[in-house]
């Protein structure tokens, strides 16, 4: 059977839906970074989906190719990611998405390199015959953070946050957003299939004690 990582590191993916504390390890991701609405049909978000699935999906099918990756496993392929904010703003401002920054992501597996990674955008462009150069290998380290499992509307995430808030608040934490430390949300839903209503969508903020 497939290797699962939502499955296998609940802790990560499937919180409840209620906050709780968390120290998330350092990992790889398959990046695209962006900038304006993601809502907008064909815009620049939506494109960047598309780069990070063929790149995520070449590596899976890698073991269908010349390409041998040392400790490969199958593997389902992990749940689209997205760090977000908005300049010289501390907080997500929902009303007003044409000010969004995105680095929109997929995991990689602990396996796979960063040579590994240069073989399948080499490979991407090649059977597609598109332009993958605003594909990037991106580490994260997020260390200490809150999260909690959205159940609802992405409009309507600022009532979870507000509740991610006063509980660190009264833990004795305070939220720690900065540029090099973002608003994550880990996308568990299709919303072209799920309604609005039922998406599941993991909100993550660092944190770090008060005072």
């Amino acid at each position: 059977m497939a290797f699962d990582f939502k499955k296998e590191y609940k802790e990560f993916y499937l919180p409840k839906d209620r906050p709780q504390i968390v120290t998330i390890p350092s990992m790889n991701y398959i990046a695209v970074r962006g900038s304006g609405d993601p809502n907008i049909e064909g815009g620049d978000y939506k494109k960047a989906i598309g780069l990070l699935y063929a790149i995520a999906f070449t590596i899976k099918m890698s073991k269908k190719s010349d390409h041998r990756i040392e400790g490969y496993f199958d593997y389902v392929v992990p749940p689209l990611e997205g760090f977000w904010w908005q300049e010289k703003s501390d907080s997500i401002d929902y009303e007003h998405k044409e000010d969004f920054n995105w680095i929109s992501v997929i995991r990689l597996p602990d396996f796979v390199t960063r040579d590994d990674f240069d073989w399948a955008v080499k490979e991407a462009t090649k059977k597609k015959k598109q332009d993958f150069s605003s594909v990037e290998f991106l580490t994260v380290d997020e260390g200490l953070c809150v999260q909690c499992m959205h159940i609802g509307s992405y409009d309507d995430e600022p009532e979870t946050v507000r509740m991610m808030d006063d509980y660190i608040k009264e833990n004795g934490y305070e939220n720690d957003l900065s540029d090099k430390r973002l608003h994550h949300e880990i996308y568990l839903s299709d919303a072209r299939k799920v309604s609005g209503d039922k998406l599941r969508t993991v909100i993550r903020h660092p944190i770090r004690q008060r005072g």
